[in-house]
């Protein structure tokens, strides 16, 4: 059988970062890739090869099949050969392990030190606490004078403080897990990496071991807390986690708070931005869920489809298979395309059109599978609470400026959001 062939032209765009700070021209790419060649395979230069899987039930098969296509070091967005070795020169690997790069029987033994904590009920009880933060930034957005970068001055920071208030570390270091967060998912944007500068794979590399250094250094501090004067924080249960009756190594605690920190903060902040610039450009959509706050939970979907700040996954074959008519081979890489699954006409109507009573809406913005985001429960409290508080006082919103999204092709979203508006007294 002849493996179906992607263009080398659109496969630059699936592998691309700054292809997903282009939006508008990134689904362009993906929609051709969908109807044209859905699941086909790359030799693109200096890449090893790899499958496209940019169809929803595509992308769901693979997924679900996580003993056939594993997770490991690279999982996240796709990297070049070059940045591979960099990494693994330096010794990124070494520093963290990550729960959604574990395969069994290790990841179900990880994911379920927290599971239970990230259930719906089990969560009940942050109810109060959320709500206070998010109308805390609500009140923030009251002072600034109906004119803000959403994304920059609201977005990024209130999710940030639930996780940290989770985790149990004071308010006070918000501005260094701020940075850090946006170091370590920006590496490929030169506003947002610590050096500020376009990197080579070799720059990137070191850069990123130096974020997770220190981000090291501040969460090990954290446990030796927690393991003296345990509390009812999250840090507490994973500080003192155990693992087949042994306290959980360094690195892989590390790769938790990781996890929490990076991941539980940016895809909830991206997801909020997304909805906010949606409705700037929507205001019969804006109308609709004041209108009807019963709708928040459809926004609240609707807002993840729309921004999939989950980019992509890379699968690895552990043996010969066949997905959509074409043989994978063994040690093949699947790169799972969310945008493109979030987009398939196939499975949503009027996919490019925003609607904040879609039904049904089936988003694989958390992923798919075993490895969907431990953390969904959490997201979606989240933004819900802060559109209840929001909404009643939002009477208009519009853009001020030209929105602009991070350069990444792993996780990220808009990064400037800025807006007009008109809020109520609380």
């Amino acid at each position: 059988m002849t493996a179906a062939v992607l263009p080398d032209v659109l496969a630059a765009k699936v592998v691309d970062p700054h292809a997903y700070s282009e939006w508008d021209e990134l689904h362009r790419h993906l929609t051709i890739i969908r109807h044209e060649h859905p699941f086909a395979r790359s030799t693109l230069e200096g890449y090893d090869p790899f499958w496209v899987a940019s169809k929803y039930e595509d992308i769901q098969n693979v997924a679900r099949q996580n003993t056939l296509f594993l997770r490991g070091v690279g999982s996240g967005g796709m990297q070049p050969r070059a940045a591979l070795k960099s990494a693994k020169a330096v010794g990124v690997d070494k520093l963290f392990r990550i729960v959604v790069a574990m395969n069994e029987p290790d990841h179900s033994k990880y994911r379920k030190l927290t599971q239970a904590w990230f259930q719906p009920k089990t969560m009940k009880h942050l109810e109060d606490r959320i709500r206070s933060i998010a109308r805390r930034y609500i009140d923030q957005l009251a002072e600034m004078g109906g004119e803000c970068d959403f994304a920059a001055d609201i977005a990024l920071h209130y999710p940030l403080m639930v996780i940290m208030s989770i985790l149990g570390v004071p308010d006070s270091d918000e501005p260094l897990m701020l940075r850090l967060t946006q170091e370590y998912f920006g590496i490929g944007d030169a506003e947002l990496n610590r050096s500020k500068a376009a990197l080579a794979p070799e720059e990137a590399a070191k850069s990123i071991k130096e974020v997770v250094e220190e981000f090291n250094d501040y969460f090990r501090k954290v446990s030796e807390s927690r393991r003296r004067n345990p509390t009812d924080d999250l840090a507490t249960v994973i500080a003192n986690a155990e693992i087949d009756g042994r306290p959980i190594e360094d690195r892989e605690a590390m790769g938790y708070y990781i996890t929490v920190a990076f991941a539980g903060h940016d895809t909830t902040s991206s997801s909020v931005s997304g909805a906010i610039w949606a409705l700037s450009e929507r205001p019969d959509q804006l109308a609709r869920v004041r209108g009807d706050l019963s709708l928040v939970p459809s926004l609240v979907e609707e807002a993840i489809r729309w921004t999939t700040p989950i980019h992509q996954f890379v699968r690895h074959a552990a043996q010969d298979c066949e997905i959509r008519g074409q043989r994978v081979e063994a040690g093949d890489k699947v790169i799972l395309c969310f945008p493109s699954g979030n987009r398939d006409e196939e499975i949503f109507r009027d996919p490019f059109e925003f609607h904040v009573d879609r039904k049904p809406n089936r988003q694989i913005g958390f992923g798919y599978g075993v490895h969907m985001c431990l953390g969904m429960h959490l997201a979606r409290m989240e933004m819900s609470i802060f559109f209840q508080e929001l909404l009643p006082r939002l009477e208009s919103v519009e853009l001020a400026g030209k929105p602009r999204r991070t350069i990444t092709n792993f996780v990220g979203g808009p990064k400037s959001v800025p807006i007009r508006y008109r809020l109520q007294p609380a």
